[in-house]
């Protein structure tokens, strides 16, 4: 099961890039094909069903949050966090935000009011566990959208997803507590993750994922160098593992590379020029698998 929704395009875009490209007949088909013999049936759908799905059997393998399957107290193995979102490779934070104004700093100071806290929330389940432990009465409504909005007309604060907290910014709200911090999961049923074919598979699918991702932010260098400007490139070097170094022919010098991180990449490549390095390649990466 893939998951319908923001994070639908991001991840349509890494099965495609680990080689697992998703076809359908049009975009908002919810049945999908992986041309790939260990993946006999796709379905898209809203990542907070896909939890229960996944328990119940219906599915043998599922991408969603954590905080979804949290929220379901659903009975699923994971595989491993995915490390992507909607807009970057950072977790995402479920909170409880109060306008600006609020004195409250702490879930603790919510407890005690004349009534009951009013809650808006995508999440009333893991908002309910938060409350109750910290002994605030709380009035839970279950939100469809716009969360933010609610707050003051309709309830008081909300639990609600964020991976920037601009939107939260832009409502005048402010984060007092993180309920959980979620990233995306590769999620199995547990009778098909104990089944050995089933989990070989289900492996060899995060394995490929999960070199894409990797690859996303680093990228191979190749250079030529002198042997007496060798030490001083190589000690510039970063690299995951000690760079590859072969004697070029003909007492020409040597060729070096690795493999370094993207970011790092425009004051890298002038610096080893500098050092001595010619004929610098930068050359994108499709996997890294360890």
């Amino acid at each position: 099961m893939l998951p319908k929704g923001s994070l639908e395009e991001s991840t349509l875009e890494l099965f495609a890039s680990a080689d697992l490209k998703v076809y359908r007949s049009s975009a908002v088909d919810y049945r999908a094909t992986i041309r790939d013999s260990r993946i006999t049936d796709v379905t898209i759908l809203r990542p907070q069903e896909i939890p229960l799905y996944v328990a119940q059997g219906l599915f043998d393998i599922g991408i969603t949050g954590r905080d979804w399957v949290e929220e379901c107290s659903a009975d699923v193995v994971s595989l491993g966090e995915l490390p992507y979102s909607k807009a970057s490779a950072d977790p995402v934070h479920i909170v409880l935000a109060v306008p600006d104004a609020s004195p409250c700093k702490s879930l603790e100071d919510l407890a005690g009011g004349d009534r009951p806290l009013r809650v808006a929330t995508e999440y009333p389940e893991l908002a309910r566990r938060a409350l109750e432990a910290a002994g605030v009465d709380a009035e839970i409504s279950l939100s469809y959208g716009a969360t933010e909005a609610k707050v003051p007309d309709i309830a008081d604060c909300v639990v609600e997803l964020t991976e920037t907290g601009r939107a939260l910014r832009a409502a005048g709200l402010r984060s007092i507590h993180v309920l959980l911090v979620s990233y995306t999961e590769l999620i199995a049923n547990p009778a098909s993750a104990a089944d050995p074919e089933k989990r070989r598979a289900m492996e060899q699918i995060y394995t490929l994922l999960m070199g894409t991702l990797e690859a996303r932010e680093k990228v191979l260098v190749k250079l030529n160098v002198s042997a007496e400007r060798r030490a001083a490139v190589l000690e510039r070097l970063p690299s995951l593992r000690s760079p590859t170094v072969a004697e070029l022919a003909g007492d020409g010098g040597f060729a070096i590379e690795t493999v370094v991180l993207k970011d790092e990449i425009n004051t890298l490549i002038p610096e080893l020029k500098e050092l001595g390095a010619s004929d610098i390649l930068e050359l994108a990466l499709a996997k890294i698998v360890h």
